[in-house]
């Protein structure tokens, strides 16, 4: 427990400082934050030099995608609509239970995933649910692999450990890339009593459905999450204008508050009647397939870079 109890000091005493918006921390670095206010994406074209792509407010922004930036992978919308059974691959007696194969071996993942964090953990259950545990899979699915655990178990302040515990399955979904017939495991941690909305839900450590998922409640409104999505991407292709033009810390801002706006769709879409099947979460999920998540995250660690970076050309001379 020693090292749980220096975790949690380390995690106490960072919550006590100020909080930086951004990883700037030197004097010269902190300069740059007090232009922030006047440098804003939407204030001017912002360096856009194919105005026809959609500079804002100066022309009539074209559809997402249409510019050179587009991701040429269409989604197709009958990959959400409802499959007639559950996966056959993971599925045995019509849907009454996992395949014993499957389960053996998303129980060892978690078992690793909580051994690998060297401090005592005892898990509560472990929980297949999303698509996959439902009757709207496709090619593009994954694996929602929950780790039911007691949170007051560890610490009385549930929220420090939960961002623990978002910290970790963080670095191991980064770290690694299990996949069980094609589709990838990705791990989350979840308190023991949380209300995790969805309709379908499996206890793999119980062997029986939490929440069984019914075939005839699918409602899913395509349309709409495309339209979310398109907006999500053409904010993405215009920032990438921005970080083309070299204003990395006006793309810095700009890819913070789009990702802020990304995780307030996303609980939006999880906390709606429909959960899983609401244009929100859709939408979170086209955005996921055709990877204009990934490119975000990519866009800001390449901004951030090239804004610490210093040419050969300017020398040892401060950057300004």
């Amino acid at each position: 427990m020693d090292k749980w109890f220096k975790i949690l000091h380390e995690a106490r005493k960072s919550k006590r400082k100020k909080k930086e918006p951004t990883p700037f921390k030197s004097k010269a670095q902190k300069r740059y934050k007090k232009q922030r206010r006047k440098n804003d994406i939407y204030s001017t074209i912002a360096g856009h030099k194919n105005l026809s792509s959609g500079a804002p407010y100066n022309v009539k922004t074209k559809r997402a995608g249409t510019d050179r930036l587009r991701f040429e992978e269409e989604v197709d919308p009958a990959s959400f609509e409802k499959q007639p059974t559950l996966n056959e691959r993971f599925w045995k007696d019509e849907g009454s239970r996992l395949c014993r194969k499957v389960a053996r071996r998303l129980t060892k993942i978690a078992e690793d995933f909580i051994d690998g964090l060297e401090i005592p953990v005892e898990i509560e259950d472990i929980r297949f649910t999303g698509s996959l545990a439902n009757y709207n899979w496709s090619k593009y699915s994954d694996i929602d692999l929950h780790i039911v655990v007691d949170f007051s178990k560890l610490d009385e302040d549930i929220e420090l450990v939960k961002s623990f515990f978002d910290s970790s399955r963080m670095r191991w979904n980064d770290i690694h890339e299990i996949k069980i017939y094609g589709y990838e495991v990705e791990v989350y941690v979840e308190n023991v009593g949380d209300v995790h909305k969805s309709s379908g839900i499996y206890s793999i450590k119980n062997d029986s459905w939490v929440v069984e998922p019914d075939p005839t409640s699918v409602d899913i409104d395509v349309s709409l999450a495309r339209k979310k999505s398109d907006d999500i991407e053409t904010q993405v292709n215009l920032i990438n204008h921005i970080l083309n033009d070299n204003k990395y810390e006006t793309a810095l801002r700009a890819i913070e508050r789009l990702k802020e706006k990304i995780r307030r769709m996303r609980k939006a879409g999880l906390d709606s009647p429909k959960q899983e099947f609401s244009p929100e979460n859709i939408a979170f999920k086209i955005l996921r397939r055709e990877d204009i998540l990934q490119k975000l995250s990519d866009m800001k660690y390449n901004a951030y870079d090239k804004l610490m970076s210093i040419s050969e050309k300017r020398g040892d001379r401060e950057v300004r």
